[in-house]
């Protein structure tokens, strides 16, 4: 388990401030985790047979893909929830725990006795008398090559699946744009030509930017989409639908600018040059 995925007791729920940083020790556990409530999560989450699951509303989006999971997860036997976009920072465990209120739930929590407008606080209770789910069929390929060299575009679902092979290329995620526990080390495990991610709804203090800005003395060239223009959690939607909503100094200091398309972004970032990508 890494160091952001811990709880004390397994009566406590485990605390994640990405669905990623979890692994086998979750099975059976209630789970409060900071990631978007979409489809790839779900999947996830559901692999691990955890028996009860918090996220991020990530402000619902395009085609309610911020909460997709939530039926998914109840086909998994799953209880899970979302907590509201504007009430706790997406990407941090500990503030949804601390302030999270439910705003979306599936028919299994609702069961347990979980009811819109709870905090996070009085819904693990009623969480922990879920058993663990099952899992669901596997995700679709989730890392691809969009735009060939030269103008290398690679689309990953979970930026957490960002390699060193993809330093030159901009990267199309379909993850959040909030920095996971607050920490500016962990925008980006792998210094890219440049990233794009999903503004999750912007939500409470700016959390879906967090990234941006973090990506600044890396060189990074970054920007988010509006999460009603691209859906979360779907890379090839960030670079076919995706409107930029906000750029990093970096990226602005090429010519980006919110309004802009993603495509438009990766064009204009392949332009400048960019940077040329290392290993952090």
């Amino acid at each position: 388990m890494t160091a952001r995925a811990a709880a004390t007791t397994a009566a406590e729920p485990l605390l994640a401030d990405s669905v990623t940083h979890l692994d086998q020790g979750a099975a059976g556990r209630t789970v409060v985790c900071a990631s978007h409530a979409g489809s790839y999560v779900a999947v996830y989450a559901a692999g691990l047979r955890v028996a009860a699951i918090v996220l991020n509303d990530a402000g619902v989006g395009r085609e309610e893909a911020g909460i997709a999971g939530l039926p998914m997860l109840d086909e998994a036997g799953i209880a899970a929830v979302a907590v509201s976009h504007d009430s706790a920072r997406i990407g941090d465990a500990a503030d949804t725990l601390a302030r999270g209120r439910l705003s979306y739930l599936n028919d299994l929590a609702l069961r347990l006795g979980c009811r819109q407008g709870m905090t996070v606080t009085d819904a693990v209770p009623f969480l922990a008398d879920a058993r663990p789910g099952a899992p669901l069929p596997p995700a679709a390929e989730a890392v691809y090559e969009l735009a060939p060299s030269p103008a290398r575009v690679i689309a990953l679902d979970s930026i957490a699946l960002v390699a060193p092979e993809h330093a030159d290329a901009v990267v199309m995620s379909g993850s959040h744009g909030g920095l996971l526990g607050g920490r500016p080390e962990a925008a980006l495990k792998h210094d890219v030509r440049g990233a794009v991610y999903n503004d999750a709804g912007r939500g409470i203090e700016d959390a879906g930017y967090g990234r941006l800005a973090a990506l600044d003395p890396r060189g990074v060239p970054a920007a988010v989409v509006d999460a009603f223009s691209a859906r979360i959690g779907d890379a090839r939607s960030t670079y076919e639908d995706g409107v930029v909503s906000a750029v990093n100094q970096t990226a602005r200091d090429l010519g980006a600018a919110p309004g802009i398309g993603a495509r438009e972004f990766a064009a204009l970032v392949h332009e400048a040059g960019g940077i040329s990508g290392s290993d952090d």
